[in-house]
C-alpha cells in the first residue's frame, strides 16, 4: 500500500534537542494550502492509501490540516496527524479540538512524547488528548520516544499510569540529536529491514524515507526529486523500482551491512537509521553497493 509521511510545515513551537530537524534555526516553510489540496488530488491519483501529516506542528494551522483532512476523507486516504499535544491544555480544550479534526475525517492521532518534548509541552496536555480521542473513540496512540536510559523510566511509568496506548520508539542521533551519547545495544543481531514510506517535504523535494533521509548530504541517497519537475507516480515508482531501497525493505540493513564488511560486533553497536547512514552517506560504499546491488548482494540473505 503506497503510504507518504506529509511535511504541511516546517515550522514548530517548540525546538526539542532530539528532534531529526537539520538545524537550530527556525524555518517556517509551508506549502500553500490550495497546492497542498491539488497534491493530495494527484495522490490519490496515484493510489496513495495512506497520508500522515507530519514536519513541524500541523496543529499550528489547525483549519488548513482540517481542509486536508477533508480532502482525504473525500478520496477514501487514511490520514494521521503527529502532533506534540501543545493545543490540549484542558480536557474541555482537547475534547473540542479532537472532535474539529474527528468531523473533517481524522483517522488517527500520533501524539510525541518523550523527556524531550515534555520540556517543552506537559505531561499532561498528552493525557488529555488520549483521553480525548478514547472518549470520542478516535483512533490514537502514543509515541514514545527514548533512547532505553533509566532516564525514561518514570515517563514511560507515566504512560502506563494513566493508562494510555504507546509504543517506544528508538531515538534517531540525527540533525540536534547528532552529537547524544549512545547506549550500548543490549539485543540480538536484528535484520533491521524498514517499510521506508516516502517523505514530502514543505519545498516539495520527495524523499524515499520518513525519519532521517533527508540528512544524507554526502550522497543525497533517499532523495527522490521535486514535484514542480516530476509528478507523484513517477516519483513513487522511482522509490519503488529502486534496487537497493527493496534491499532496505528485504534484506535489511544489517545484512547489507554485512555484505559491505562490516563485522558481526560492529553492526550490533548502532541503531537502524544510523547505520544505514553509515552505509549510505558514504560515497565510496554506496557506489560498491549499487554495483553489487543485482550481483553479490542480491544473494547475500538466508
Amino acid at each position: 500500500m503506497r503510504k507518504i509521511a506529509f511535511g504541511y510545515s516546517t515550522r514548530c513551537n517548540v525546538r526539542c534537542e532530539h528532534c531529526v530537524a537539520a538545524d537550530a534555526v527556525l524555518d517556517s516553510a509551508k506549502i500553500d494550502l490550495l497546492q497542498a489540496l491539488d497534491i493530495i488530488d494527484d495522490m490519490a491519483a496515484a493510489h496513495v492509501k495512506g497520508i500522515s501529516f507530519t514536519a513541524g506542528e500541523p496543529l499550528l494551522y489547525l483549519d488548513d490540516i482540517c481542509s486536508l483532512l477533508t480532502r482525504c476523507k473525500q478520496h477514501g486516504i487514511y490520514s494521521r496527524v503527529v502532533t506534540n499535544s501543545f493545543w490540549a491544555k484542558t480536557p474541555a480544550i482537547a475534547e473540542s479540538i479532537v472532535a474539529k479534526l474527528q468531523e473533517n475525517g481524522l483517522c488517527q492521532l500520533r501524539l510525541s512524547y518523550s523527556r524531550w518534548h515534555q520540556k517543552n509541552i506537559s505531561s499532561i496536555n498528552v493525557v488529555n488528548a488520549a483521553k480525548s480521542c478514547q472518549k470520542s473513540g478516535l483512533d490514537y496512540f502514543v509515541s514514545f520516544v527514548t533512547d532505553f536510559s533509566e532516564e525514561d523510566d518514570t515517563f514511560e511509568a507515566y504512560l502506563r499510569g494513566n493508562e494510555l496506548l504507546f509504543f517506544p520508539e528508538p531515538v534517531i542521533y540525527s540533525g540536534r540529536a547528532q552529537g547524544f551519547p549512545r547506549k550500548p545495544l543490549q539485543t540480538d543481531y536484528q535484520d533491521n529491514c524498514c517499510v521506508m514510506n516516502p517523505y514530502l517535504a514543505p519545498g516539495l523535494d520527495m524523499y524515499a524515507c520518513c525519519d532521517a533521509g533527508s540528512h544524507f548530504s554526502k550522497t543525497n541517497f533517499f532523495h527522490l526529486g521535486n514535484l514542480q519537475e516530476s509528478t507523484i507516480e513517477q516519483l513513487l515508482l522511482k522509490s519503488e523500482q529502486n534496487i537497493l531501497y527493496a534491499h532496505i525493505r528485504n534484506i535489511g540493513i544489517s545484512g547489507i551491512a554485512s555484505f559491505a564488511g562490516f563485522t558481526a560486533r560492529e553492526i550490533v553497536q548502532y541503531r537502524k537509521c544510523e547505520l544505514c547512514e553509515k552505509l549510505f552517506n558514504s560515497p565510496d560504499t554506496l557506489a560498491m553497493l549499487e554495483k553489487e546491488a543485482t550481483a553479490g548482494l542480491e544473494k547475500w540473505h538466508r
